[in-house]
């Protein structure tokens, strides 16, 4: 089996570099998002990515409904687990629980804060439609959204 294409950016490029782009990239895709209510649940929190096959750790603190990039060190949830394994949560392939349950990802620390996390990871239904509206205005968005679902032919309200 090949290694997974982001192991190498990974493994090479500086871990700070990686959780300033993800910390953007995730709050830009949290515009529109009913999950961006729930983070202030759990604001103040620092949580730890940890990519174990490519040595990687990203640190983050939530802040003000939003994720920052934060310095190496204590952390209240520590996430492990395998690239393959974040990929496959990211792209909704496997779902949070089979991969918590399987042990494929681990949570350690804070058992309140982790449960919080998993639960936004389980609740994490993808609105689009939403995300561009909140994006580019409730007009432009709706045309944008209607456009690109013609398109691509397929319906994108919730993926």
């Amino acid at each position: 089996m090949l290694p997974h294409p982001l192991l190498l950016p990974l493994r090479f490029i500086p871990d700070a570099v990686h959780t300033e782009l993800f910390a953007q990239v995730f709050n830009h895709l949290l515009r529109g998002q009913p999950l961006a209510a729930r983070l202030p649940e759990i604001d103040g929190k620092c949580v730890c990515i940890h990519i174990r096959d490519a040595a990687t750790e990203l640190h983050f603190r939530i802040e003000q409904g939003r994720l920052r990039p934060a310095a190496p060190g204590h952390a209240d949830v520590r996430i492990s687990g395998k690239v393959e394994d974040y990929w496959q949560l990211a792209t909704r392939r496997e779902d949070p629980d089979t991969l918590f349950f399987s042990r494929r990802l681990c949570i350690e620390g804070d058992t309140a804060t982790g449960l919080h996390v998993k639960n936004l990871l389980d609740a994490l239904d993808y609105d689009w439609e939403s995300h561009f509206r909140d994006v580019l205005g409730t007009s432009l968005g709706a045309m944008a959204f209607t456009v690109i679902q013609r398109v691509i032919g397929q319906n994108l309200a919730t993926h």
